[in-house]
């Protein structure tokens, strides 16, 4: 990640006291909820354990990595500081508006984990919720994930631009993630696959109603019927990776690219929302889809939640490798 202009980590929220006016600290960090306020010292002192937040107010853009981590997945930790970012962006945005002056243009979400993006979601968790029968438990988490990836599609219902640098491997839900954002810059090295299909279930936070939206209905289930994991470049030629990136230059293609386009920003913002508009994504069609997916996470059997096991430890074994 790049140096900060302003680095948000100046102390933890919930031990500073309140002072009682509109400026005052903040007592404590309240529960994030999709379009809620979030209290403007939050989204400018804001210190969260699983993502790493530096906001550059001089180029204009926010950047939030996924922590490094031993188990990169979608944890509910991930998620409420995932919605927590967001809720961040959008208080800042709000202070913009009333000032008359644009404080981001573009938003950056990236991992510090190496080789890795994201390997998607808690699979060990699935299949205990799964053999307890605790669909209430599964639901909770799954709609986390689209409240997520619906304020992403949705570029956080503000104007920035949004980027995910992907430099290393996004899998099911972490590929998700990536492509529910405005552009997708990965390394090639890089590799992105969904591999639901092989223990009997497939992606159902996100990816048929962003694939679909990218490269067509057909595209979209020929790549996530197949579980196979792709290169960058591989999915560069099918349109779904947007900047392909030199390895260890993935942060410097994004620098570039937003240099090259600053000017065009203006038109750009104007473009992905009339996108939004022409081929909307709605949260109820997340929701329903989510909902199919529930159906059939509960249907599995004890031989699909063996090969969900072979996955997480394939993951581990290749995390060990990499250290």
């Amino acid at each position: 990640m790049p140096a900060p202009s302003v680095q948000l980590h100046d102390r933890i929220l919930s031990d500073v006291a309140s002072v009682g006016n509109d400026d005052a600290s903040i007592i404590e960090v309240p529960t994030p909820r999709p379009h809620s306020k979030l209290p403007r010292q939050i989204a400018t002192n804001l210190l969260l354990s699983t993502i790493d937040v530096r906001i550059d107010f001089e180029q204009k853009i926010y950047w939030a990595a996924m922590r490094r981590s031993q188990h990169p997945m979608i944890t509910m930790e991930l998620i409420q500081d995932m919605l927590c970012v967001q809720e961040s962006v959008r208080a800042i945005m709000e202070e913009g508006n009333r000032e008359q002056h644009q404080h981001l243009e573009y938003f950056v979400a990236a991992s510090q984990t190496p080789g890795v993006y994201n390997f998607g979601g808690n699979l060990a968790y699935f299949a205990d919720c799964i053999r307890r029968k605790d669909r209430a438990g599964l639901q909770q988490y799954a709609y986390g994930c689209i409240d997520v990836i619906y304020g992403n599609a949705m570029a956080f219902h503000t104007p920035v631009i949004t980027i995910a640098l992907v430099e290393g491997d996004a899998l099911g839900g972490g590929f998700e993630t990536a492509l529910s954002f405005d552009v997708l810059v990965a390394e090639k090295s890089a590799k992105m696959g969904l591999p639901e299909v092989l223990f009997n279930l497939f992606p159902g936070m996100g990816a048929y109603s962003l694939l679909a939206r990218k490269i067509g209905t057909a595209a979209a289930e020929k790549l996530i019927m197949s579980g196979t994991v792709y290169t960058a470049e591989e999915l560069h030629r099918l349109g779904v990776v947007d900047i392909l990136a030199e390895d260890g230059q993935g942060e410097n293609a994004v620098r570039d690219y937003i240099a090259c386009n600053r000017r065009k920003h203006n038109a750009h913002k104007a473009i992905y929302r009339s996108k939004r508009r022409v081929n909307p994504l709605t949260y109820e069609e997340l929701r329903d889809i989510v909902d199919i997916w529930l159906d059939a996470a509960m249907d599995l059997g004890e031989q699909d939640l063996r090969k969900m096991a072979r996955l997480v430890g394939a993951q581990s074994r290749r995390l060990d490798k990499r250290d």
